[in-house]
């Protein structure tokens, strides 16, 4: 029972990470031109990376 709780908890935090992610992105993007949203959703994915340890 220990375990399902955990694995639970985890996929909880991952789908309200991934929610945050979602919400942070539609608010940066909603009042940008489209030369600067390349950068936004660059940025947005060297943090992804960053978080995730791959950089």
């Amino acid at each position: 029972m220990n375990v399902d709780i955990w694995a639970l908890v985890a996929v909880a935090v991952a789908g309200i990470v991934a929610g945050a992610a979602v919400l942070i992105a539609a608010i940066a993007l909603k009042g940008t031109g489209t030369r600067d949203r390349a950068g936004i959703l660059h940025a947005a994915a060297d943090l992804v990376r960053a978080i995730r340890g791959r950089k």
